[in-house]
């Protein structure tokens, strides 16, 4: 008897099937589709198909972008999540960090996606970002985040070059964002991630 061809479902799933695999919401699924970062296509009733394959190869992708992203948080250290794809800055930040020797737990992604997906696994308690990166921006991860009642308390603080004129013609960010403009305020960001460990700590959470 002669093999039964791959069913077409074992090849395609659905958005929200795509999102559940994923961790992201249906609207981000859908614009990865139209930016080409996954594959898929429309059925004659307008639903919307998306290779498995496609799927397992972003996720593929994301795990292997960086290696500190597959390390499970440590206990009572700051979980900070920075989205920057600026490699050079993304160094400036690990040596910094690194350099302050607080209790902190850094994770780096380089586009609002790969942020998406690393808060999805792991949810940080502070999120530094950038606004201006390919693919998803900034404005968009901050909109998605406050929209998610998990995760709408998430400390965020953006680190950007836009002006303030550009930021509002994007549609500004929340009165509980906190902005700093490039080059990056190292100093003021310690004060910042103090205070966030000094918190941490006295609702017991440190070691």
């Amino acid at each position: 008897m002669a093999a039964t061809p791959e069913s077409p479902e074992k090849e395609y799933c659905s958005t929200s099937e795509a999102a559940q695999r994923l961790g992201l919401s249906l609207g981000t699924v859908q614009q990865m589709v139209e930016n080409g970062q996954l594959e898929g296509w429309k059925t004659a009733g307008g639903h919307r198909r998306i290779r498995v394959s496609s799927i397992e190869e972003f996720r593929a992708r994301s795990m292997s972008g960086s290696g500190q992203n597959t390390v499970r948080p440590a206990a009572g250290a700051l979980q900070v999540l920075v989205a920057e794809d600026d490699r050079i800055l993304q160094k400036l930040y690990e040596h910094t960090f690194t350099s302050w020797t607080l209790p902190l737990q850094v994770r780096m992604v380089s586009s609002g996606i790969d942020g998406l997906l690393e808060i999805g696994r792991f949810p940080p308690d502070l999120l530094i970002t950038d606004l201006r990166m390919p693919g998803i921006d900034g404005f968009e991860v901050i909109r998605r985040l406050r929209a998610d009642p998990q995760l709408q308390d998430l400390d965020i603080v953006v680190v950007s070059g836009l002006t303030e004129d550009e930021i509002v013609e994007n549609g500004g960010l929340p009165n509980d964002v906190i902005f700093y403009s490039k080059p990056v305020p190292f100093r003021e960001l310690k004060g910042y991630v103090q205070a966030k460990i000094m918190a941490m700590q006295r609702r017991g959470r440190a070691v």
